[in-house]
């Protein structure tokens, strides 16, 4: 057995969206639940497949985000896995919808931060042990942070 740590390429201003699922219909699904969330957004979906011919499969919206996502798949190459690149808006845009769809089994993470997947392989193939999102706790956030964090929620529109 080795464990591998895969560094994901997350272009600028984009985010990226990482679960597993179970079914060979998940890239199609996934499409709908990210046009029916956002309609007009720029995405990229793909999805390792994990019998049969174990292909990657590739949809979405926006060519760049497509090869890399589909990219960032190969890099990664464990089954029923997916990766989802968005840009001009956010994970939170989707994740209800990415949930609702049957096939998906978890969600991994949903971020614009650098991420490693960490994969092992065995005889039989690959498979992800976890996810690191961004980087490690520097401390508690002071009074003047609060504040901070409030405006940005403000500025991007997500509170009042």
């Amino acid at each position: 057995m080795m464990i591998e740590i895969v560094e994901l390429k997350v272009p600028r201003d984009c985010n990226i969206i990482l679960g597993m699922s179970h079914f060979i219909k998940t890239v199609e699904d996934l499409y709908e639940a990210m046009v029916n969330s956002v309609p007009n957004s720029k995405f990229g979906i793909a999805f390792c497949e994990a019998s049969g011919p174990s292909l990657i499969r590739g949809e979405g919206t926006d060519d760049e985000l497509c090869e890399t996502s589909i990219e960032n798949a190969q890099k990664v190459a464990a089954g029923h896995f997916f990766v989802i690149l968005v840009k001009g808006s956010y994970p939170i845009n989707y994740l209800n919808s990415i949930k609702s769809v049957h096939e998906i089994c978890s969600i991994y993470c949903a971020t614009a931060n650098p991420v490693q997947v960490l994969v092992v392989e065995t005889d039989q193939g690959r498979g992800i042990v976890g996810v690191v999102d961004g980087y490690k706790s520097k401390g508690v956030e002071t009074e003047e942070e609060v504040v901070k964090r409030k405006k940005f929620l403000r500025d991007i529109g997500y509170k009042m």
